[in-house]
């Protein structure tokens, strides 16, 4: 678990050990949308973004 939590682009594990990457934020913040990482497959909800660890945050936030 991070002390920031993850946002749109990260790369993060959920709580039941899953990779995935975070698509979009949605209900004021309420609920993330993840999908895998790579190749197709369903997207999932969580409404626990703290119980998601963060492996890698997207590049596009590391920019100016």
């Amino acid at each position: 678990m991070s002390a920031r939590r993850a946002w749109v682009g990260d790369l993060v594990r959920d709580g039941r050990g899953r990779r995935a990457i975070v698509t979009d934020v949605r209900a004021g913040g309420t609920v993330w949308v993840l999908r895998p990482p790579t190749g197709g497959g369903p997207h999932w909800e969580t409404d626990e973004p703290d119980g998601l660890e963060i492996l890698a945050r997207s590049e596009a936030r590391d920019r100016p």
